[in-house]
């Protein structure tokens, strides 16, 4: 399975692109699209990049699947609600090519990638790099965006087992509760 990352950001959007065939993951790209060269009071501007960057890409790499980072709240609201705009700039270009898209917190993305929650920027890119046997360390915005694809290629085999799994009824009950 090709699955897509996303990590959003107004002014510098991370993609990772990684195969996934159970347990063993190979990297296909990975990179940034970054609207620092328009104005910083064009918003419009900004998420027309975002969004026509985050399609081009869904297209050249034909992922089956994408990984978007839920945003966090801020300390400051109006950052909050403008990285919010980004990523809603960035689903709706997934979804428009009508991929499947999971959404993970940065702390599960640690926890999947560094096997805890508080590892810092450096330890998430010398993980990615690792696991995925990159002969450098990805930036540091593609290093979240592949994270979360490799988040989503170990959670998505643990729902895919979840999901084949049988569920039995009992007749000790009624409405045909399950346990």
């Amino acid at each position: 399975m090709r699955i897509l990352g996303i990590d959003p950001g107004l002014q510098t959007t991370g993609f990772g692109v990684i195969d996934a065939d159970g347990a063993s993951l190979g990297y296909v790209a990975s990179g940034t699209i970054r609207t620092t060269h328009l104005p910083r009071g064009d918003l419009p501007a900004r998420l027309k990049t975002l969004f026509e960057g985050i399609a081009e890409v869904r297209r050249r790499y034909e992922p089956e699947a994408a990984a978007v980072e839920i945003v966090f709240v801020n300390t400051n609201p109006q950052s909050t609600l403008l990285l919010g705009q980004a990523r809603g700039a960035c689903v709706t270009a997934l979804v428009t090519g009508e991929l499947e898209i999971a959404e993970y917190t940065a702390l599960q993305m640690k926890r999947a990638v560094a096997g805890h929650g508080r590892a810092g920027k450096p330890e998430v890119q010398e993980m990615v790099r690792r696991l995925l046997k990159l002969p450098g360390l990805p930036g540091t915005d593609a290093a979240d965006a592949l994270g979360l694809a490799i988040t989503h290629a170990h959670a998505g085999q643990a729902l895919a087992r979840l999901a084949g799994s049988e569920r039995r009824t009992t007749g000790m009950y009624r409405a045909g509760r399950t346990f």
